[in-house]
């Protein structure tokens, strides 16, 4: 039997952001199971952030995955399954109105 491996990746950390941003690439193709933990640890007024799962053959070139979306408002924890993702996998977002948000964005992984 062999011993199932973990890792969780802390891909922003207290980290404020504006505007359409992306999170670094991750490489997940040894895993089975992947999760998104997103943190809204202070929001400027009712900032609310828009989100999508992005995957990737080769860390360069991104397309949504079909599901993956999820639109936050805010101070407030949420966590979302990802499945059939591929090789690599990144959350790329929007802030929306001139707004800003201090996040944790944390990926769960397990072979």
């Amino acid at each position: 039997m062999t011993m199932r491996q973990s890792q969780t990746a802390v891909l922003e950390k207290n980290t404020t952001l504006h505007g359409t941003f992306a999170t670094e690439p991750f490489e997940v193709a040894w895993a089975r199971e992947a999760r998104w933990f997103l943190q809204i640890v202070d929001a400027d007024g009712d900032a609310t952030i828009t989100l999508s799962t992005q995957v990737s053959p080769d860390g360069l070139n991104w397309v949504d995955l079909p599901g993956g979306e999820r639109t936050i408002e805010g101070a407030a924890l949420t966590s979302w399954a990802v499945a059939d993702f591929g090789h690599w996998l990144r959350v790329q977002g929007r802030v929306a109105d001139g707004g800003a948000v201090k996040v944790r964005i944390y990926l769960a992984l397990k072979s």
